[in-house]
This record gives C-alpha cells, structure tokens and sequence, in this order.
C-alpha cells in the first residue's frame, strides 16, 4: 500500500476519536450491519441486484438503495430479502 494512503480501519480509528461521529457511527452501526449482510449473501449466490429484486417482487432500484443505505426498509420487506436469499431474519436486542 502507498505510504501516503490509509486503509479503511485506520480512517475509520481516526475519525472514531471524534465524539460526535463516534455518537453518530453507533447509532447507524445496526443498519449498516444488516446491509452488510444481505450485500454479502447476494454476493455468495453470485446474485446482482436485479435478480434480487425478481426474487423479491420489487425493482432493482429499490434494492440498490436498500444496499446504499438510503432506503429504510420495513421489517416485511427484510423478511422477503432473507428469504429471497434462502436466509432467515432474526433478530436480537442486546
């Protein structure tokens, strides 16, 4: 790697060092999770976007910002990826 480039973790260590985005990371961190996973299971059965969608009965578009984080989606519509993706939604508050 570059010596003047910084990975992810080192961007992210530093800007966690600020209280407010740290605040702000924490309470998003559950739904950039989720998106996480569905981006990866997708990405397992070598699934793009609009075969999700098919699979759910929705637009790709809808996926897409589903995946870019600017779409909160509702707890059916979770239920309808995960089995889409042949996965089970479960939940936990911990």
């Amino acid at each position: 790697m570059n010596k003047n480039t910084m990975s992810f973790e080192e961007v992210k260590a530093d800007l966690m060092m600020d209280q407010d985005f740290s605040d702000e990371y924490l309470k998003l961190k559950s739904r950039y999770e989720t998106i996480e996973q569905i981006i990866h299971a997708r990405h397992e059965q070598r699934m793009t976007q609009a075969e999700l969608a098919k699979r759910v009965g929705t637009q790709k578009s809808n996926i897409s910002r589903l995946e870019s984080g600017n779409y909160n989606p509702s707890l059916d519509f979770l239920v309808k990826i995960s089995k889409a993706l042949g996965k089970e939604l479960t939940i936990h508050f911990n």
